[in-house]
């Protein structure tokens, strides 16, 4: 017990940061507000761990979360609009024209920070980081418009960027990814749910 308490007050923002991120997206799931300001908080304690960590982009990414969050935030309740006037946002898919914008960004971001990466960085994992973070880009931006896609998205980043944490020894970050996982899985059929209920494709 003792030899947990002396981890955990030395990984006190690391820890700090995982129960928040699993707060953020225990909110998610259920479509409650909280999930911004959670977020929030989340990614300002993992600016600082992915610094310690030389994750580069992943610091950056987190400093993009902040941004998206309070767009998020704003977003799902004032960025739909219904025949009642109710601005809340539903949710929906996305067509075949927002994807193929979606992967072209995608691609552009991955090579852009990869290359700042390799070129301004030492970052071990260049690649790997630029990879991760550009589909978190796209996938956080989706949650933001509430594209039931995007947990399929986040299933795929959150088992990568698992086998990058475990190698740079961020275990209770591997096992917040890991959890993330399943809880991609269960908000992607809790969406669902709704979705049954109100067809509805925004590009």
């Amino acid at each position: 017990m003792d030899l947990f308490f002396d981890w955990a007050f030395s990984n006190k923002i690391e820890l700090a940061g995982t129960i928040f991120g699993l707060l953020s997206v225990w909110f998610s799931i259920r479509q409650s507000l909280i999930t911004w300001p959670t977020g929030i908080l989340t990614s300002f304690l993992y600016c600082v761990v992915f610094l310690e960590s030389k994750f580069y982009a992943g610091m950056v990414l987190q400093l993009y979360y902040l941004l998206i969050s309070i767009y998020g935030w704003w977003n799902w309740t004032h960025g739909g609009q219904s025949d009642s006037g109710d601005t809340k946002l539903i949710v929906s898919r996305s067509s075949r024209n927002l994807w193929i914008r979606l992967f072209s960004l995608n691609l552009l971001f991955l090579f852009l920070i990869y290359f700042l990466l390799r070129r301004y960085t030492d970052s071990p994992i260049a690649f790997g980081d630029a990879f991760t973070t550009s589909l978190s880009i796209i996938a956080t931006w989706m949650l933001a418009r509430k594209k039931i896609e995007h947990w399929i998205v986040w299933v795929f980043i959150d088992l990568v960027s698992a086998s990058l944490y475990l190698y740079r020894g961020l275990y209770l970050t591997v096992f917040l990814f890991l959890v993330y996982t399943g809880m991609a899985v269960v908000g992607f059929y809790e969406w669902q749910k709704e979705l049954k209920k109100v067809s509805h494709v925004e590009e």
